[in-house]
């Protein structure tokens, strides 16, 4: 099976803005699959400053060719500034699964 799938993470200020956009991209088909992950610590720089801030991270599953779509999605509508939108190829995976995930971001 072609290996064209990415996971996608995205941290959010809490979990309602981050599970709005979750529902958001499943059902717009931008993804197969999102896991929120609560409960997350991010120490980061920003403006010059040390912040640590509780966080809601976003495990997004989607294919490559939903990429951009989704990027937009994600930028349009996140509460932060500038948000992390970080894509890694899937090299390895089950291929029911890897199908699923190809099959619920299908092209429309």
């Amino acid at each position: 099976m072609d290996k064209n799938q990415l996971v996608i993470f995205s941290s959010f200020p809490d979990r309602e803005s981050a599970e709005k956009l979750a529902t958001l991209l499943v059902e717009e088909g931008l993804a197969a699959c999102v896991n929120l992950v609560t409960g997350v610590t991010s120490i980061y720089r920003w403006q010059g400053n040390l912040h640590r801030e509780p966080e809601c991270l976003l495990i997004i599953k989607t294919n490559t060719a939903r990429f951009e779509a989704l990027r937009g999605r994600v930028r349009a509508l996140h509460p932060y500034q500038i948000p992390e939108i970080i894509a890694i190829p899937v090299s390895h995976g089950d291929d029911d699964y890897l199908r699923w995930l190809n099959q619920s971001t299908r092209l429309p």
